[in-house]
């Protein structure tokens, strides 16, 4: 058996707001909001964004392709989002090149870490 990761709750303190910033860096179509205000990132995994109050910051990091990557990057300077080279490192301005690729975090609105890879770890 194949296990695969089909959804992870990702709490937000507005999960409508949480999952449009998310989906329109990522260029990604959200769903109808109920009790989640859920973003598909691919045929398998579906990001659903909940309302809370109190929550720790958390570290999504995501495999993509060169092409995916600038067009993420694009936004993420266009929209003067402050972005550094290590999850240490949140806004030094820099990429990383790990494993050969090329790497980049970043805050979302609710301080969650976001991290974009071009190879995998």
């Amino acid at each position: 058996m194949t296990i695969v990761l089909n959804h992870a709750i990702v709490p937000a303190r507005d999960k409508a707001a949480a999952a449009k910033f998310f989906a329109d860096l990522f260029g990604l179509k959200r769903g109808r909001t109920g009790h989640f205000a859920p973003v598909r990132v691919n045929k398998t995994l579906t990001l659903l964004f909940d309302d809370d109050a109190d929550f720790e910051s958390h570290h999504y990091a995501f495999h993509v392709t060169n092409r995916e990557f600038d067009a993420i990057f694009g936004r993420i300077k266009k929209a003067k989002i402050a972005f550094g080279s290590a999850p240490w490192s949140l806004e030094d301005g820099k990429l990383n090149d790990w494993g050969g690729g090329r790497g980049v975090y970043f805050r979302d609105l609710n301080g969650h870490v976001l991290e974009l890879m071009t190879a995998a770890q």
